[in-house]
């Protein structure tokens, strides 16, 4: 080869490879997960309120005030680090579309400790004397050095986006007891009085006042069995009977007698000063794992403050608190329960609570698939509908299957998917999240169960599948289940089972929700 061509060729081949090898070095390294950054792979729920980043636990009763509500929560932006917690603030029209107003209530603005749980009322009588517009926040605090459980009064004139301490002497000092702690402040028309209910561990106090800032010892209301309680209810609600009755409601753990720990309550009555109840043991909202700090409050719209009420609560459990993909993903661990409707409806000889997924939700709707009807005899068949984040409904009947459900989130080869349905013959309702990823591994916190009618043969599930949870509401809602789980994106299959027997589904609905 000619010299001249020879060098050419060289030239070309050098100057190929040095393409090549910045082409190599040029590509992109998979992207590890960082916390803080959203990745290509999201557990950010679609329609459940979360925190913005970091971490949240305990709602604060939301309230209706200048035509939103206005709703606070423990938070943390420190976290994983630790550095206690303070009050973020969150407004809506519809409890499901929400604005983030940042931190209303920081910690360690003075010497009595981060805030925790309380509640905020709005004075409109101004009987604090604050004005008329104040929005008035009782808080634990953990005071000074000896970290007593204390309750402070927090006052905000700007609408609730930012708070001043009242005072940075307690309005109510600890009489002596470690746990003294999560007020609840209600306005008592009939008495035309402010009560304060209190967390004390197995006992909830009852304190009334006429300015929010003296506060005087009624009652209690003793627990025994339920461990130590924490954040306190107290509202009324009238069933459809026309019958009112004063509902008593606590966060309590009940799981040594094989409950729920979740949020336990009481139909009863009240006298102004002491709740008597209809019957010692209580009832719970959830059977689920994942219902804890729960909170109700008024539908701000409704003339009628006693047909209904809405309630939410923290979808995690302290026992795996920190075990969420969602920090490592996109940068926050804490999230809410749906928000729901809840009512007061007679059962047998007794009242007792239901539940249903709050209307505004069908908002979210972007399509709907109908399934005709299917008829299994220990089988199971898989739909012709995929979906990752939705409601579903169905109806169920059966004649002689023990085990009826659906499997949802399934992986396409079977080996992944969480079970929702219903134990005939052994008379629970169950979901089983054992066969996909979620935050305990254990075999202790797998399957929810809750009591079920074994002399019924049929049953209507409404099902809420989000980016890392499932909730099923039974029936009319007397009992549901709220778990966390972690189901791979690409896990959309939806199955329905019929095992030892025939069953047949009906009116089977899925709602995509975005």
């Amino acid at each position: 080869m000619h010299a001249k061509w020879k060098m050419l060729a060289i030239l070309v081949v050098v100057t190929l490879a040095v393409v090549a090898v910045l082409l190599v070095l040029n590509q992109k390294s998979p992207e590890k997960h960082k916390p803080g950054k959203a990745q290509a792979v999201s557990y950010r729920p679609v329609f459940h309120f979360s925190s913005p980043d970091k971490w949240k636990n305990d709602p604060q009763k939301p309230i209706y005030y200048q035509g939103k509500y206005h709703y606070y929560y423990l938070y943390n932006k420190d976290y994983p680090n630790g550095n206690g917690t303070e009050w973020r603030h969150a407004t809506s029209e519809d409890l499901t579309h929400w604005e983030d107003h940042g931190v209303s209530i920081p910690k360690y603005t003075t010497e009595n400790g981060d805030p925790w749980s309380g509640s905020v009322v709005h004075d409109q009588n101004n009987t604090a004397g604050f004005g008329e517009d104040a929005l008035i926040a009782i808080v634990t605090q953990p005071t000074g050095s000896t970290g007593q459980q204390e309750q402070y009064l927090w006052f905000s004139t700007d609408g609730g986006n930012t708070f001043q301490v009242g005072s940075e002497d307690p309005v109510l000092a600890n009489p002596g007891t470690p746990d003294f702690r999560d007020p609840k402040i209600i306005w008592d028309e009939a008495y035309n009085k402010w009560m304060m209910l209190l967390a004390e561990g197995e006992k909830i106090g009852f304190y009334e006042s006429n300015d929010l800032k003296s506060w005087t010892f009624v009652s209690d209301f003793k627990t025994k069995g339920i461990g130590v309680l924490e954040c306190p209810d107290l509202f009324e609600l009238r069933a459809p009977d026309g019958t009112v009755k004063y509902v008593l409601g606590v966060s309590a753990n009940g799981e040594n007698n094989g409950e729920p720990k979740t949020y336990a309550y009481w139909t009863g009555d009240f006298n102004g000063t002491a709740f008597s109840p209809d019957d010692e043991q209580p009832e719970w909202l959830d059977y689920g794992f994942d219902w804890y700090g729960g909170v109700t409050f008024e539908d701000g719209l409704a003339e009628d403050k006693k047909t209904k009420r809405y309630a939410l609560a923290w979808m995690n459990n302290w026992s795996y608190a920190d075990e969420t993909p969602s920090m490592e993903t996109d940068g926050f661990n804490g999230m809410d329960s749906v928000v729901r409707e809840i009512t007061l409806q007679q059962g047998k000889g007794s009242y007792y609570l239901a539940s249903a997924p709050v209307s505004a939700l069908d908002q979210l709707v972007q399509n709907t698939e109908t399934v005709k009807d299917i008829t299994l005899r220990d089988a199971s068949e898989s739909l012709n509908v995929e979906a990752e984040t939705y409601r579903l409904d169905a109806d169920i009947f059966w004649t002689d299957s023990p085990n009826v459900g659906l499997r949802l989130r399934e992986s396409s080869d079977g080996s992944r998917h969480l079970d929702v349905g219903i134990a005939a013959d052994e008379g629970y309702s169950y979901v089983n999240r054992g066969l996909a990823a979620n935050p305990n591994q254990d075999g202790v916190y797998q399957e929810s169960r809750a009591p079920f009618d074994t002399e019924k043969k049929q049953v209507h599930l409404t099902v809420l599948i989000d980016k890392m949870s499932v909730e099923m509401f039974v029936d009319d809602g007397k009992v549901v289940h709220s778990n966390l789980a972690f189901p791979l994106e690409a896990d959309k299959g939806i199955s329905l089972f019929a095992e030892g027997g025939e069953a047949t589904f009906t009116n089977v609905t899925v709602r995509s929700m975005q």
